[in-house]
C-alpha cells in the first residue's frame, strides 16, 4: 500500500506541475474570463492544485493495488476486464474525498472565504449530506470512468499494442504508452465531461435554486444551451487527461516492473 501511495502521490504531483497552463485554461474558457498574460500567471495556483490532486491519486492508486490483490490473491495476473473493473473501483471510492474537496474549493471562489469558513458555513446551513456531500453520485461517475481510464484502460491499450504487430508500436513502450493513453483519455473525456459540468452546477448552488440535481443541471444546459454547453472547457481537460494517463500509468507500470524484475533477480 505505501509503494501504491508513494507512486500515486509522484504521479500526481508530476502531471499537475507539468500540465498546470492546461488546468488554468480549462479554468478560463469555462468561467469565459481572460486568458492570462504572463507566463507566471498560468501557473497559480499550482501549490493548491498539487496539494489537493496528489493526495486523492495516490488514495486511487493504493486503494486500485488493495483490490487488485483480493481478486487475484497476489497468486495469479489480472484479465484486461479485471484490470479495468478493479480501476473503477478504486476511483468511484475516492468520490468520498473528491467530492467535499471540489465542492469546498468550489463554495470558497464563490464565497471568497478560507477553507475553515467555507466548511463552517457549508454544514451549519446544509449539513453533511445536503451540503458536503452535494454532487456524490456525479462524483463517483466520474472518478469512476476517469480512474477506470488511466490505471485500467490506459495500461490494458499499451500492452495490447506493444504486444502487437503493428511496425510502430510492436516492442515499443513508450509508442504504445503515449497512444494508449491518448484513446484512453479522449474516451474517458468524452464520457465524463457532461458528468463534470452537472455536477459543478449542482454543487455551486448548495441553496438548489437552479439547480436541485446533477439531473436537472445536466438537462438544462441540453435543453437551453445545447450539447456543447455540456463540454465547455473539453479540448483542455482532454489534452490534460491524455497527459496525466501517460504520466501516472507510466509511472506505476515502470515500479512494477522494477520491483518484478528486482524479485527475478533475487529469486
Amino acid at each position: 500500500p505505501m509503494e501504491n501511495l508513494l507512486v500515486g502521490a509522484v504521479g500526481g504531483t508530476l502531471e499537475t506541475t507539468i500540465q498546470m497552463p492546461l488546468l488554468t485554461l480549462k479554468f478560463a474558457t469555462q468561467e469565459g474570463r481572460p486568458l492570462p498574460k504572463r507566463l507566471p500567471e498560468w501557473y497559480r495556483g499550482l501549490g493548491i492544485q498539487a496539494g489537493t490532486l496528489a493526495p486523492i491519486t495516490a488514495f486511487q492508486v493504493m486503494v486500485n493495488g488493495l483490490i487488485e490483490k483480493a481478486v487475484t490473491g497476489g497468486s495469479r495476473n489480472l484479465t484486461d476486464l479485471e484490470t479495468i473493473g478493479c480501476a473503477m473501483v478504486a476511483g468511484g471510492t475516492s468520490a468520498t474525498l473528491y467530492g467535499p474537496v471540489d465542492l469546498i474549493m468550489i463554495q470558497q471562489q464563490k464565497r471568497q472565504l478560507g477553507v475553515l469558513d467555507t466548511v463552517k458555513y457549508i454544514t451549519n446551513k446544509f449539513g453533511v449530506v445536503n451540503g458536503i456531500f452535494r454532487g456524490f453520485w456525479s462524483t463517483v461517475v466520474r472518478e469512476s470512468i476517469y480512474t477506470g481510464g488511466y490505471l485500467g484502460m490506459a495500461p490494458v491499450l499499451t500492452k495490447t499494442l506493444c504486444n502487437s504487430d503493428i511496425e510502430m508500436f510492436k516492442g515499443k513502450e513508450y509508442a504504445s504508452g503515449l497512444f494508449g493513453s491518448t484513446i484512453a483519455g479522449v474516451i474517458a473525456a468524452v464520457l465524463t465531461h457532461p458528468a463534470d459540468t452537472s455536477k459543478t452546477c449542482m454543487q455551486a448552488d448548495l441553496e438548489q435554486k437552479t439547480y436541485p440535481t446533477a439531473r436537472a443541471a445536466f438537462f438544462d444546459h441540453l435543453n437551453n444551451k445545447g450539447v456543447t454547453s455540456l463540454y465547455k472547457g473539453g479540448l483542455a481537460r482532454t489534452t490534460r487527461l491524455c497527459g496525466a494517463f501517460f504520466i501516472v500509468s507510466t509511472l506505476r507500470e515502470k515500479v512494477i516492473q522494477y520491483k518484478t524484475d528486482n524479485v527475478d533477480t533475487s529469486s
